[in-house]
């Protein structure tokens, strides 16, 4: 596992602006408030101080502050074996996950995407546990050739015996979120070491505008129950299920994503949430939420500024292409939004590697976009000023006309310098680009050549009898 440390301040929003957000969220709720479902959900609301009309729930200023100050500022994440993987909060940890499955495959070999089957799965969880930028990886249901009633719990069962590091799941119904729990215990070791050491979190969204169905508070309850980590994000499109301007997107978002924070410590205090948004546009020539607006990844990185106002951890997005294909557009857009998120407050960043408006995953755009997470680690260290940097007496030392590169503090501190393993800065470049050769040789080597640590036995038969379920 890697991280990347953010030494150089980047603002989007800034005090003033994010402060009359908060305002107008707390206003929002207070005055129009919400429509969530759930008998168990607007009970505990109702205990905590709320005003219940019907199916519309109103959330007093003082209501939201008491949640905020109950919820943690803080989340470790582990890995399978219990090791601290992830330590997210509103500092300057940033990490990246990838895909274990989606609706379709892009193929490395020919570039081409098709139908996301159940044996692509160990490949992208191969991809994710090799690279050190990889720190956890999506387990969302999405495999062709799988029931659609049990993928979200077939998925996890795949991905769980082949990945080692941290799970981010998202399921279908109430009832697979809790065997996914279930089934995540017998690899931890029981319910309360996986509460202990939670090796998954959630991943669960509201319905802009301002609705909660009873999927997601039940999602939320369930999670806050068992005291596992949940992302709530409002995917939103500016124009078509949000204000069209960022800052009304952003207001409604941050209102929807306070009320699942109020709903999990109403549920139990201190159970963890992760603050998530994506306030995208709604492309009105083509009618898709595009993945790749620079306005999107403008909203992201002004949602994290919200985030760490609120002391929470910030589930962003990055490195996912409206492109079908890789392809100049798609690393275009990879690299711009890498850029963005590395410069923001997010604290783990998804989607990487995600093409065609989240229709499809690129084990290739995942290496590329490691290699960029490289450079992009390089840029964020700032500049160290001191005496040893500055290097006047180096400089004194060289004199007029001279060179640096038999001097001590060259060889002291040139590899500093960061250095790519894919991309290339020969004194001669062939005609044609090589690029593409290189990371499919990459891939690959991956595929054929590296596997995750294996599970018990012991743990593999338990995992067993719940496969035998889904048959």
């Amino acid at each position: 596992m890697t991280t990347v440390q953010r030494n150089i301040n980047f603002t989007v929003l800034g005090e003033e602006k994010v402060k009359k957000i908060h305002e107008a969220s707390l206003r929002l709720l207070e005055d129009v408030g919400m429509k969530i479902k759930g008998d168990r959900t607007i009970e505990k609301l109702k205990e905590k101080g709320a005003i219940v009309e019907g199916e519309i729930v109103k959330f007093p200023r003082e209501v939201v502050e008491e949640a905020l100050k109950t919820i943690p500022k803080e989340v470790t994440l582990y890995t399978r074996d219990g090791e601290p993987n992830m330590v997210i909060d509103s500092k300057n940890n940033v990490y990246f996950g990838t895909h274990a499955d989606q609706l379709e495959y892009l193929s490395y070999k020919d570039n081409k995407a098709r139908t996301y089957l159940k044996s692509d799965i160990p490949t992208m969880c191969k991809i994710g546990d090799y690279l050190p930028n990889i720190s956890f990886i999506l387990s969302v249901g999405m495999c062709g050739d799988v029931d659609p009633a049990v993928q979200s719990q077939v998925t996890f069962l795949e991905t769980v015996k082949n990945f080692s590091k941290t799970i981010n799941f998202s399921t279908n119904d109430i009832e697979s979120l809790k065997e996914i729990i279930d089934m995540a215990a017998v690899v931890a070791g029981g319910h309360d070491k996986l509460a202990q050491k939670p090796f998954i979190f959630n991943y669960c969204e509201p319905i802009p505008p301002m609705t909660h169905p009873l999927e997601s508070t039940e999602k939320l309850y369930i999670s806050a129950e068992n005291m596992i980590p949940v992302v709530y994000m409002p995917y939103s499109m500016m124009g078509g299920t949000a204000p069209v301007t960022i800052a009304g997107a952003l207001t409604q978002n941050n209102a929807e994503i306070l009320a699942g924070v109020v709903i999990t410590q109403a549920v139990k205090a201190g159970a963890p949430l992760i603050y998530g948004s994506m306030p995208t546009v709604f492309d009105m020539q083509t009618t898709i939420g595009s993945y790749a607006a620079p306005e999107f990844h403008l909203a992201v990185a002004a949602a994290s500024e919200m985030a760490d106002f609120y002391g929470l951890p910030f589930y962003g997005t990055a490195s996912c292409s409206d492109a079908k294909t890789v392809d100049p557009q798609s690393v275009a857009e990879a690299t711009m939004e890498l850029f963005s998120t590395s410069l923001s407050k997010a604290n783990i960043v998804h989607d990487i590697g995600v093409m065609d408006h989240c229709n499809s995953v690129s084990p290739a755009m995942v290496v590329l976009a490691s290699e960029i997470i490289n450079q992009m680690k390089s840029y964020n260290k700032g500049v160290e000023v001191t005496d040893e940097t500055i290097a006047f007496e180096v400089i004194k030392d060289v004199g007029f006309g001279g060179h640096y590169l038999q001097h001590e503090h060259t060889y002291s501190n040139f590899k500093n310098i960061w250095y790519p393993e894919l991309f290339n800065r020969r004194m001669e470049n062939p005609d044609e680009s090589d690029i593409m050769e290189r990371v499919n040789e990459k891939v690959d080597d991956i595929i054929h050549n590296y596997s995750a640590t294996p599970l018990e036995e012991k743990t593999l038969k338990e995992l067993e009898k719940w496969e035998e379920k889904y048959k």
